[in-house]
């Protein structure tokens, strides 16, 4: 007599651009032979008080146990039907599977069949365009002793001593206090927190600043000249690239308390040096000169990835989802961030950036997918993987800027999940470093280069607001 249990049924169709939605039944005898052999397992390893090892009844077992248990076998039958479909249909999965729209997670039951439904985001199919003998241009520029003293500048503030204030605030200045933010129309606040902080921006940010993140055009109206106490409020239209739902394209009002304020008195020069163990001014410069050498060649190399990337994006074509769910948003978000702090941007910088990325039109988003989507064609079809010491490498980056210890951030980006966003963006570095290796470079001033960049960003958000 045959033991053997029925095959889970499967389908899988298409629930949207670059979405499968997987449908399974797991017959009712292989939900029975899964649940007997969890609790075989449980009671040859139970040792339950007034019982010998493997002796205690099943009766108290499943009351004691049961519950838990039938939760554990639900999981390892949802993921091994998940695995078969990917397998067996050839799927090409990123992120986790959700729960498709109307669907929930029902309890196993004994004598009866098992039905789950889950949407899985996919690379979509696509021919990969031609990618060899690009035309690409490398912005170059000298460094000099402007560059070096405006590092500097920065770098005393970084190492600068922070000493309480109560106003009035000035350019920089940073504050923590109570907040609420609320959706216009709603009466309650839908986010609240303690210890919320902002910045007053710098003179040169033309009054924006970020703030949860949000980029609001006004910022510095509203915090310049207050002191510790008052409450200020403001409002802002939510990006429609933002990773939460509440928050994309609404009207936002926030009630911003100040309970707190620090201003930041700069390093002196010779003080500075001593701290990054430098004898003297000199050795400073030198050594400041040689970071910034490394970032201006780190900064040509990504000018020629994006390069690379605007003309992929520009030679593929397929459809993409209308609406980018919350998952992909944050993996994007995620990216830049560790791409932006591996390059040496200080962590202010990169929420300024990534407050940025949020405001961009749901086109750009929608472009960063795509590119997203034909990288990792590419990585495949070059056979382009990522070793454990270029992974260490990148978290050592990201930790020194962060000033965290390596294992104690590699620790806490496993513990995430995001270390694999770390890992993609070395991937994708490399597939556009081979397309660059067999591309046509010509040298254009960095001059020349940021006009155009600027002229492109003006361009873009002329655009998003017709």
């Amino acid at each position: 007599m045959s033991t053997q249990t029925a095959e889970p049924k499967i389908v899988v169709s298409d629930a949207g651009p670059a979405l499968k939605r997987i449908q399974v039944t797991i017959p009712a005898d292989a939900v029975d032979s899964h649940i007997a052999g969890a609790f075989a397992n449980l009671q040859n390893g139970a040792a339950l008080p007034g019982y010998r090892p493997g002796k205690a009844p099943m009766a108290i077992l499943e009351k004691r146990f049961g519950k838990q248990l039938l939760e554990e076998a639900r999981g390892q039958l949802v993921g091994q039907a998940f695995n078969k479909a990917v397998t067996d249909h050839k799927l090409r999965p990123i992120g986790n599977p959700e729960m498709s729209p109307g669907s929930e997670l029902n309890e196993l039951a004994r004598g009866a069949s098992f039905t789950f439904s889950v949407d899985i985001e996919v690379i979509p199919d696509f021919t990969l365009p031609a990618w060899e003998g690009m035309a690409i241009r490398k912005p170059v520029i000298d460094v000099i002793d402007k560059h070096i003293d405006d590092e500097i500048l920065r770098n005393q503030y970084r190492f600068g001593a922070p000493s309480l204030i109560d106003g009035p605030f000035e350019h920089l200045d940073r504050m923590i206090g109570t907040v609420a933010v609320t959706v216009k129309g709603e009466s309650e606040p839908f986010y609240k927190a303690d210890n919320a902080l902002a910045v007053v921006p710098a003179k040169e940010d033309e009054g924006k600043g970020p703030f949860l993140g949000i980029m609001i055009d006004d910022l510095q109206k509203h915090l310049r000249g207050r002191k510790v106490g008052d409450s200020v409020s403001f409002t802002a239209k939510g990006p429609e690239g933002h990773e939460h739902e509440k928050v994309r394209g609404n009207d936002l009002s926030f009630s911003f308390t100040i309970t707190q304020a620090e201003r930041i008195t700069p390093a002196p020069v010779a003080e500075l040096a001593t701290k990054l163990g430098l004898a003297d001014e000199a050795m400073l410069r030198e050594q400041v000169k040689m970071v910034l050498e490394q970032r201006r060649d780190g900064e040509q190399q990504v000018a020629m990835r994006e390069q690379v990337m605007e003309q992929l994006a520009n030679a593929v074509s397929f459809d993409l989802p209308a609406k980018l769910s919350a998952g992909q948003i944050t993996r994007d978000l995620e990216r830049q961030r560790y791409e932006l702090l591996s390059r040496g941007t200080s962590p202010e910088q990169v929420e300024l950036k990534l407050a940025e990325a949020r405001a961009d039109t749901t086109d750009s988003a929608q472009r960063r997918l795509k590119l997203f989507f034909i990288l990792q064609r590419l990585a495949e079809d070059m056979r382009v993987d990522v070793t454990e010491g270029e992974l260490n490498g990148r978290v050592a980056m990201i930790a020194r800027q962060q000033n965290m210890r390596p294992a104690e951030l590699r620790k806490e980006l496993e513990q995430s999940g995001r270390i694999q966003e770390v890992a993609l963006g070395i991937r994708e570095a490399k597939v556009a470093d081979r397309v660059i290796a067999r591309a046509t470079v010509t040298d254009v001033p960095a001059e020349d280069w940021n006009k155009e960049v600027e002229a492109k960003a003006s361009a873009r958000k002329a655009g998003a607001k017709k």
